[in-house]
């Protein structure tokens, strides 16, 4: 491939999935990724089924938001991680794995079991304080872009909306 030949999954309109490290159910966190400098997502309220959360963690800080969708202030985020964070947490070391969980939050994982709990226990010990929710609408409106894809049918031909991502070949 050293020569310029591009492979066929580069040639394609699609691109390859990696999948999660372990199957998740996705009732309680629907929506979890690594952007911004942030751990967020989407995270469903334990007690109204109607009702969804979008928390964040920040990378390095560990400042933490959380808040409902109509941004009313999570009652248990004060001053400490509520449990929607941690089922942030947990579901994201689902998605994506423990290791790299840790690394995009600069959490320093120590003792013999990596896991979501060590990564939230790494990040608790420094006593975050609570941060900034302001890009709880852009998560939000990222899951509820995701959630109309749910409705396409599945095909292999471009989608006009997805021509925007970048490509691994340069451009001349």
């Amino acid at each position: 491939m050293g020569d310029g030949a591009l492979s066929v999954w580069e040639r394609s309109s699609t691109v390859r999935v990696v999948p999660s490290a372990r199957p998740r159910k996705l009732a309680k966190v629907p929506f979890a990724e690594l952007a911004d400098g942030r751990l967020q997502g989407v995270v469903s309220s334990g007690s109204d089924i109607g009702r969804v959360y979008v928390s964040s963690v920040e990378a390095g800080t560990y400042a933490f938001a959380c808040s409902t969708n109509n941004n009313r202030p999570c009652g248990g985020a004060r001053g400490s991680f509520c449990n929607h964070i941690r089922a942030l947490v947990d579901e994201a070391v689902l998605q994506y794995g423990v290791e790299r969980v840790a690394r995009y939050l600069k959490a320093e994982l120590t003792g013999e079991d990596p896991s979501g709990y060590s990564v939230f226990n790494a990040m608790y010990s420094t006593r975050p304080a609570q941060g900034d929710s302001s890009a709880a609408a852009q998560v939000f409106s990222r899951f509820l872009r995701h959630l109309a894809y749910l409705e396409y049918a599945p095909v292999t031909a471009p989608l006009p909306e997805m021509q925007w991502f970048p490509t691994t070949r340069a451009v001349a």
